[in-house]
């Protein structure tokens, strides 16, 4: 059992602490990745950190409380008003220093809130609903959940409720002042991290990969990595790879396979469209491959292309908020358009030339290197220090050789439910 037990609310300029508040935090995705590093950097740097989350999945620390917020997660149009709500009033109870939000999930005054998905901005750009499956039910709850997101971003992106934004790109920086004008003058970006060194001695999985795959010599393999397969454009790949017959598309992530088969049986590339699923590693997967191709049609910062590069792959992504952070166009990749006759084209430019793959793969690992999940954290760290004018120094972070957090070290810990 944890000994902090005072109930002091807001800033401190005395105690390190820092309340927040997320869906859910573990190694599952850009989001939960990124707060699983943060959660664990700052814990090293002497902070005291409580997590209101549906679920936490770091190992136990002294300086470490967990309240879980209980309830569905799925579908979202329960799921979302059911966490709002309980989420707003477990927060009420027990924030304590720095409160950190991650979008627009709790009514509660925050200091700061982290975006990292605008609803908004997909609103304006797009013309289909988001959702992971083309039956009737998934259709209709996509539908619903489009203006209940939309809404939750109005009540909490204003200077009243929100003090300080921070995107995680350039490109959605200028989104959220396009659609939240209020908050401009209070917001900032900080990147995600990346793991270095995907690709390195990796020559056995690339050739294991590759044969269990049926991959014949003089063949190529692109990779696509990610859910929500509708807007991050997996049909256009499938499509695509049918126009260029020495490709093979290896698609990793969760979606509707069965209706993804059906799509590449009837574009003729069924054949050379392989699924994976969502196995617990992806290094072997970037190791295997001979370019990262992405034409989704939303990105904020889109963790999946900077690993892509980190692993030494040509990046053929659209040009997108994030990409267009590290995507230098002819040097390590090429932006690609939504159009599949376009992206054959470039793949086959990449399969007809070995010298230019490795070439674009290098110059997109080099173009990778300033981004590390420790910088990732010291930005936090900064701006959590000025919210809650701190004075005391934290000890210097802990890292890995390829930049990454060390874990801290594990002790008891509390949990807290909401029932």
């Amino acid at each position: 059992m944890i000994a902090w037990r005072h109930r002091s609310r807001g800033t401190s300029s005395c105690t390190r602490e820092v309340t927040i508040v997320a869906n859910d935090v573990a190694p599952i995705g850009g989001m939960e990745r990124q707060l699983t590093e943060l959660v664990a950097g700052i814990l090293q740097r002497g902070v005291r950190v409580t997590v209101i989350a549906r679920r936490c999945e770091l190992p136990p620390h002294p300086a470490l409380r967990f309240i879980r917020v209980a309830g569905p997660s799925r579908p979202f149009v329960v799921a979302y008003p059911w966490f709002f709500v309980f989420a707003s009033i477990l927060t009420l109870r027990h924030r304590r220093g720095v409160l950190h939000t991650t979008g627009a999930i709790v009514m509660n005054r925050a200091e700061m809130s982290t975006v990292h998905h605008l609803h908004h901005g997909t609103h304006a750009k797009r013309g289909f609903v988001s959702r992971s499956r083309s039956s009737l039910p998934y259709r209709l709850n996509a539908l619903c959940a489009e203006p209940l997101k939309r809404a939750g971003e109005r009540w909490c992106y204003r200077p009243a409720v929100t003090g300080h934004v921070v995107g995680d790109s350039q490109g959605l920086a200028r989104e959220l002042s396009v659609h939240f004008p209020l908050m401009a003058a209070h917001t900032s970006v900080i990147p995600l991290g990346v793991d270095h060194g995907r690709g390195d001695d990796s020559s056995d999985q690339r050739d294991a990969v590759r044969a269990t795959l049926t991959i014949r010599a003089g063949q190529h393999l692109a990779l696509f990595v990610g859910g929500d397969w509708e807007r991050k454009g997996l049909r256009l790949a499938i499509e695509a790879i049918a126009k260029t017959p020495d490709w093979h598309l290896l698609v990793v992530g969760s979606g509707d396979i069965m209706t993804s088969r059906r799509i590449a049986a009837a574009a003729g590339s069924e054949a050379r469209t392989h699924f994976a699923g969502t196995p617990s590693g992806t290094a072997p997967y970037y190791a295997a491959a001979d370019a990262f191709l992405l034409p989704t049609a939303y990105e904020t910062f889109s963790l999946v292309t900077y690993e892509a590069a980190a692993a030494g792959l040509p990046l053929l992504v659209t040009r997108v908020s994030g990409v267009e952070d590290l995507l230098v166009d002819g040097k390590n990749g090429w932006f690609v358009e939504r159009d599949p006759a376009q992206i054959a084209d470039r793949l086959d430019a990449l399969g007809a030339n070995a010298d230019l793959r490795r070439r674009m793969g290098e110059s997109a690992r080099r173009a990778v290197q300033g981004y590390s999940w420790a910088a990732a954290v010291d930005s936090y760290y900064a701006l959590y220090a000025s919210i809650g004018k701190w004075l005391a120094s934290p000890p210097s972070s802990r890292t890995d050789a390829r930049g990454s957090l060390a874990p801290p070290p594990i002790a008891a810990a509390e949990t807290l439910t909401n029932g």
